[in-house]
C-alpha cells in the first residue's frame, strides 16, 4: 500500500471549498494527472454518487470509476477508487476556524499483486504528484487568478485570419482548456438569467450551472416545454431553485411583459445570459410586423437589457453575456441595412449584421455602465453542434460535423464568464475559450465612430409602428 498524506488551509469558507470538492469533476481543475471527468450520477452528490476520472500517472494511464462511500456535509467526504491496477479510497476532511477553512487529504492505494512491485519503485513519484494536486487544489480554492488576457499564439492567430478561424472548431477548444484556471466560485447565492434555455448552448450553461449551485430563471417561448426542461435540470443537477419565465422573444410585448414580471419580483440579477436566437430562412415577419431576424437578435436583447439595468446594478457586479457568433465577421456594422428588406434577403447575412450590431452595444453598454458596476461582454461558441445549427445551415453542419464543438463545448465560455471571479475583470471584450479576442478579423469591418453614433441613436429611437410591416 502507498499512502499519501496532505494538508491545505484556505481563506474560504467551508460551505464553499466543500461543494467545489464534493463535485469530483473538478478533479480534472485541480490536480495535474487528470485530464477528464464525468459524474455518471444525476441528482446531488451523496453516498452512491459515481464519478468517471481519466488520469495520467506513474504507472499509466488509467479511468478510475470512484464512489461516494462516506458524506458528512460541509466535513468530510469519502470515495472509493478502481481501476485494472489498484484500488484507492481518498478521505477529504475539513475543519473551518476563523474563516479559514483546513483541508486533510489522504490517499490509501492498494495494488494488484502483479504491480506491487511497480508500486513500490513508484513511490516517491506518487507521493510528488500527490503534494502537486493538493498544492492545485489549494490554488483553485484561494481564487486569485490574473485578469483575463489573449495568449501570444491567438493573437497571431487572429492576425492571419484562417489559423483564427480554425480555432472555431473542436480542435480550438481543445488548445484553449489546456491553459484554463479552475472555477471554483460560489454561485449559490447568484441569480442568473438565461435566454433561450430549451436547447444547444442555452440548456447546456443552465444544466452547469445548475449543477455550481445558482439560482436559475430561464427564458423559453413554449409553456408545454417548461415543466420538462425544469424537472431534467432539477433531476440532474439535485439544485430545485429553478423558475422557468414564457416569452416569445421576437415579440416586443412580451420582452415589456417579462420585463414587468422580473421588476415586479425585484430579485437582483447578478447574470443575465443573452443567448435566445435563430437564424430565418425565408425571411419572416413577427406578430408585431418586424423583420424577425433583427427583432429577435438585436432589439430584444437590446431592450430587455436595459429593462434589467436596474436589477443588474442592485447585484454587487452584475454582469451581462451577449451570446454572438463567428458569422459578424463577414459583416460591418451598416445601420440602414439591419432590417434586411425582402429582395436580396439571406438570413446568415441578417443574422451576422445583428450579431455585429450587438458586439459593438456590448462595448458601448461597458463603458457606459462601467459606474453603475456591471460588466458586460460578448462571447462566440465556436462552431457548435446545436439543433439551430443543424436546422438552419444543414450544409455546413454536413460538411463540418466532424469538427463541430459539442454544446456543452460551445456553452463553456458563457459558464466561465457567468462564474469566474476573474472574468468580472473584463469588459466590453469578445471571448473565445475564455480568451479575449479581436472583434475584427478584417480590419476593413471595422465602423466609425459616426456610425457607433448612428446605431445608438437607432435603438434608442426605435418606433415599432415606423418599422411594422404587413405580411404579403
Amino acid at each position: 500500500m502507498i499512502q499519501l498524506r496532505e494538508s491545505i488551509a484556505v481563506k474560504r469558507p467551508i460551505q464553499e471549498a466543500f461543494a467545489y470538492i464534493a463535485d469530483f469533476r473538478n478533479t480534472r481543475e485541480w490536480d495535474a494527472t487528470a485530464y477528464a471527468g464525468e459524474k455518471l450520477t444525476p441528482g446531488p452528490v451523496r453516498v452512491g454518487t459515481e464519478f468517471d476520472i481519466d488520469c495520467k500517472l506513474p504507472i499509466g494511464s488509467v479511468r478510475i470509476r470512484y464512489t461516494v462511500t462516506r458524506l458528512e456535509p460541509n466535513t468530510l467526504i469519502e470515495l472509493t477508487g478502481k481501476c485494472g491496477l489498484f484500488e484507492v479510497v481518498d478521505l477529504i476532511a475539513l475543519d473551518e476556524e476563523a474563516g479559514t477553512t483546513r483541508i486533510e487529504y489522504q490517499a490509501d492505494f492498494s495494488f494488484s499483486s502483479a504491480l506491487k512491485p511497480m508500486a513500490s519503485a513508484a513511490k516517491t513519484g506518487m507521493e510528488r504528484m500527490g503534494r502537486k494536486a493538493v498544492a492545485g487544489l489549494e490554488q483553485a480554492l484561494n481564487d486569485d487568478f490574473p485578469a483575463p488576457a489573449a495568449s501570444s499564439g491567438t493573437a497571431t492567430a487572429d492576425k492571419l485570419l484562417f489559423p483564427g478561424l480554425a480555432m472555431f472548431s473542436r480542435a480550438g477548444y481543445t488548445r484553449g482548456r489546456k491553459r484554463w484556471n479552475p472555477i471554483s466560485a460560489w454561485l449559490g447565492d447568484k441569480h442568473i438569467v438565461i435566454t433561450g434555455a430549451n436547447a444547444g448552448l442555452g440548456l447546456a450553461s443552465a444544466h452547469r450551472l445548475a449543477e455550481m449551485g445558482a439560482r436559475l430563471t430561464l427564458v423559453i417561448r413554449k409553456q408545454a416545454l417548461a415543466e420538462t426542461l425544469k424537472q431534467e435540470i432539477v433531476d440532474a443537477s439535485g439544485n430545485s431553485n429553478v423558475h422557468i419565465e414564457i416569452a416569445d422573444l421576437s415579440l416586443m410585448s412580451d420582452v415589456d411583459a417579462l420585463v414587468s414580471r422580473l421588476s415586479d419580483r425585484g430579485e437582483a440579477i447578478d447574470v443575465l445570459i443573452n443567448n435566445a436566437g435563430a437564424l430565418f430562412n425565408p425571411r419572416q415577419l413577427t406578430d408585431e410586423g418586424l423583420e424577425q431576424s433583427f427583432a429577435l437578435l438585436l432589439l430584444s436583447p437590446y431592450r430587455l437589457t436595459l429593462g434589467l439595468k436596474p436589477l443588474l446594478a442592485k447585484a454587487e457586479q452584475g454582469r451581462v453575456i451577449n451570446v454572438v457568433s463567428g458569422g459578424m465577421y463577414s459583416q460591418a456594422l451598416e445601420v440602414e441595412s439591419l432590417i434586411m428588406p425582402a429582395q436580396g434577403y439571406s438570413g446568415s447575412v441578417a443574422y451576422a449584421r445583428a450579431k455585429r450590431a450587438l458586439m459593438v452595444i456590448t462595448e458601448e453598454w461597458a463603458q457606459a455602465w462601467e459606474d453603475d458596476g456591471i460588466v458586460v461582454n460578448a462571447m462566440h461558441p465556436g462552431w457548435a453542434d446545436t439543433p439551430g445549427v443543424e436546422s438552419a445551415l444543414p450544409g455546413f453542419h454536413r460538411i463540418t460535423r466532424r469538427i463541430l464543438r459539442s454544446p456543452e463545448e460551445g456553452a463553456d465560455t458563457i459558464v466561465w464568464l457567468a462564474a469566474a471571479t476573474e472574468a468580472g475583470e473584463a469588459s466590453g471584450q469578445l471571448f473565445l475559450d475564455r480568451e479575449p479576442r479581436t472583434p475584427y478579423l478584417v480590419p476593413s469591418k471595422r465602423e466609425a465612430a459616426e456610425q457607433r453614433d448612428q446605431l445608438r441613436t437607432f435603438l434608442a429611437e426605435f418606433d415599432i409602428g415606423a418599422h411594422c410591416e404587413t405580411a404579403a
